[in-house]
């Protein structure tokens, strides 16, 4: 089944800086709230299109994007030791491991190192990223902040499923406080190996992108 067009306040905000008054939409387009409430404010109107004739998918196949397989792993003090048995493990998961650090034990401030880990999937260094530390709550906020990361503080398999599948989220942070190391081998296995389901999550994903460049927008 084709996947309809999703129109988003970014794209609307895309036609205002280009000068248009009025921006194309095929019949079936979904268009967010975010956006209508965005394109009136600017003064931009919705022109309804109709549909192009549809060619084989066979004659122009999507790109896939390419993936390295390759994650980023950080920890700080609290999560060294964590860090440290994560890391044979997700080689022999077949990740190649980017570890940003820390090296040791000795006490370090969490934000740095799950900077590093967001910077790597956001710059495009790798896929995905692990961050731990003593909870796992602060390193997913400060992830968070970051352009283009969606982190999620798993606790069990179920909540590292959900945010893949649901929520497409591409950094995970766990707590080596409150979970056992194997549970946590479990968990990350689980979010590595769970595709994004797509499907009507893929517009409630665009509505958090959405948001990010609406304040992003506001700023500029």
């Amino acid at each position: 089944m084709p996947r309809k067009t999703l129109i988003t306040e970014a794209r609307v905000l895309e036609a205002v800086r280009a000068g248009q008054q009025t921006l194309a939409v095929p019949p079936d387009a979904l268009i967010t709230p975010l956006a209508r409430d965005t394109a009136r404010a600017r003064g931009l109107a919705f022109v309804v299109t109709e549909p192009a004739a549809r060619t084989c998918a066979c004659e122009h196949p999507s790109p896939t994007p390419e993936r390295t397989h390759r994650v980023a792993l950080g920890s700080d003090h609290g999560g060294f030791a964590y860090k440290r048995l994560l890391h044979p493990f997700l080689q022999t998961l077949g990740w190649q491991v980017l570890d940003v650090g820390t090296d040791s034990e000795q006490n370090c401030d969490y934000p740095d190192f799950a900077f590093a880990v967001a910077r790597a999937v956001t710059f495009g260094q790798a896929d995905f990223g692990i961050m731990i530390d003593g909870a796992g709550l602060g390193s997913a906020m400060v992830c968070n902040k970051v352009p283009g990361i969606r982190a999620a503080c798993a606790y069990n398999e179920f909540t590292a499923w959900n945010a893949r599948a649901h929520n497409d989220a591409n950094v995970l942070t766990l707590g080596s406080r409150t979970l056992g190391i194997e549970v946590c081998k479990r968990i990350v296995q689980v979010f590595l190996e769970t595709p994004f389901e797509g499907g009507r999550h893929a517009a409630r994903v665009q509505k958090l992108t959405d948001i990010e460049a609406h304040f992003a927008s506001d700023r500029g």
